[in-house]
């Protein structure tokens, strides 16, 4: 049986990289030598950290919290943003963290309440911005019984509802972990409900022996829950998929973007997995989920 990244991992005490993405750490065993060399060097050059924020105000953000049922009782926390300064009305995206995020990083790494004002500002229809504490789960069912997926499906959507969102226009979006679980949640509840999906940087393994042990047991649990080769779960879903050609995800993403049997929007830069990349990529996710949120609006579809 041929050696594995996942065996290395499991029989090596300590091989745990950590990705720090302007202080929001992501916490991988998986990450590539290459890649951890490249990162280092850059953090010695001064050229690795978040991006640069629009010159805009914050917009509105109402926060709280719930029990959650489908992650074992946990006290979860729930943001949505607004792109204006009071809450309205709106189609909503439901924003998915990364490892080691939780409900605030879309703020507070990757100035979500800039960038939506700075894009509706730029023309973009408008559209509300919700968050919530996935955990470390991927976004998807888990052995202990925890699935942060159903969270999203069955306890945060009807919260949105009751903020006065309107929850039958949905699109998601996500980084890293949150980039697969966006794809994942989008082929659970398809076309027309969800209108688009974006994903940044998502982590996805063409080898299930490769998968971040953090997120899936073993290679069985991964080939379970896994998006790769299940692409047509998106029809009829807008899907855009943006990674840079430094991250450990380049060629699995290029491959799950190989397997659709239509065109999807995707875009391979020069970039790495951290924050500098991701909000250098966030004006057109929101441009394109705004697009198409805005889809059919005028005749209440």
């Amino acid at each position: 049986m041929p050696l594995t990244r996942r065996a290395l991992v499991l029989g090596s005490a300590g091989a745990v990289a950590a990705v720090a993405a302007g202080g929001a750490a992501v916490e991988e065993e998986w990450l590539p030598g290459k890649y951890r060399l490249r990162r280092r060097l850059r953090l010695l050059m001064g050229q690795d950290g978040v991006g640069t924020f629009p010159d805009v105000a914050p917009s509105h953000v109402a926060s709280g919290s719930f029990v959650s049922r489908h992650r074992l009782g946990a006290d979860v926390g729930w943001s949505v943003i607004y792109p204006g300064d009071r809450p309205e009305r709106l189609p909503v995206m439901v924003s998915l963290h990364g490892l080691g995020g939780d409900h605030t990083t879309a703020v507070a790494q990757l100035g979500m309440d800039r960038f939506l004002p700075a894009a509706v500002a730029a023309g973009v229809p408008r559209f509300a911005v919700a968050t919530v504490d996935g955990g470390t789960t991927y976004w998807h069912p888990r052995p202990s019984g925890e699935d942060a997926g159903a969270m999203v499906l069955d306890e945060l959507l009807p919260l949105l509802a009751a903020q006065g969102l309107h929850v039958q226009r949905l699109a998601f979006q996500g980084w890293s972990m949150g980039g697969y679980g966006a794809l994942r949640l989008t082929g659970i509840l398809g076309a027309p409900r969800v209108r688009a999906v974006a994903a940044l940087s998502p982590a996805l393994w063409t080898n299930p022996d490769d998968a971040s042990s953090s997120g899936f047991a073993d290679a069985a649990e991964y080939e379970r829950y896994s998006v790769v080769g299940h692409q047509a779960d998106l029809s009829g879903v807008p899907v855009r998929v943006d990674c840079g050609t430094d991250d450990p995800f380049y060629a699995a993403d290029r491959a799950y973007v190989a397997g659709f049997d239509r065109p999807v929007t995707s875009t391979f830069q020069p970039g790495a997995h951290d924050a500098a990349y991701w909000t250098r990529m966030l004006p057109a996710q929101l441009a394109f989920v705004g697009a198409a949120l805005s889809t059919g609006l005028s005749s209440g579809s």
